[in-house]
């Protein structure tokens, strides 16, 4: 059986991962929702990132933190693998990690055939040509109690793809956690 491709997000409730400014300090997840994310991202052997993405989770590698939570995320990260998808890097900076310069579909088809746990893919462009390649299986959405009017949208625009919904589950603190199974047969991706 082959590995699950996941797309996770933090998002403000108009689908922004980051506002105008680049900002996402509004998206810092609470210790409930924390220790959700860090359940969803224990069985990730491998993560896929773009090359904005690894320069804010590359604070990972050293992070030091009193909050259980924080702690328990930056052991599960390091213990995963990541390929960074950058034609800009010289050089990646963290163990664990290779660099390519193009997303390739297929190699990413064979890795989770191969692989022994699931896959993540972070950042919403790389997401897209994933979704785009039919390569993802489940999207999980935390929406945060927050507008922030534009920015980057946590999928790229004019993306279509169909959706199963799986499970929905409200936080304390006003986050909603959607859950989607992607339905490759009613999927019909395009970028316009």
């Amino acid at each position: 059986m082959s590995a699950k491709l996941v797309y996770a997000a933090i998002a403000s409730l108009d689908g922004y991962v980051a506002d105008a400014e680049g900002g996402f300090a509004w998206a810092a997840p609470d210790a409930e929702v924390h220790a959700h994310v860090n359940d969803l991202t224990r069985p990730v052997g491998t993560h896929l990132y773009g090359r904005r993405t690894y320069e804010v989770m590359v604070a990972w590698e050293t992070m030091d933190d009193d909050a259980p939570e924080m702690r328990d995320f930056a052991e599960i990260w390091r213990a995963a693998d990541k390929v960074v998808y950058s034609r800009m890097l010289d050089e990646v900076t963290t163990a664990r990690t290779r660099l390519e310069r193009e997303f390739d579909p297929e190699a990413v088809r064979r890795l989770k055939s191969e692989a022994d746990g699931d896959i993540s893919v972070g950042g919403p462009k790389l997401a897209g040509e994933a979704l785009m390649a039919g390569l993802v299986d489940e999207c999980h959405l935390y929406v945060t109690p927050v507008v922030v009017g534009g920015g980057t949208h946590w999928l790229p625009p004019g993306l279509r793809v169909g959706l199963e919904l799986l499970e929905v589950h409200r936080f304390a603190g006003g986050v909603v956690h959607l859950h989607h199974r992607v339905d490759l047969g009613a999927s019909r991706s395009s970028l316009g």
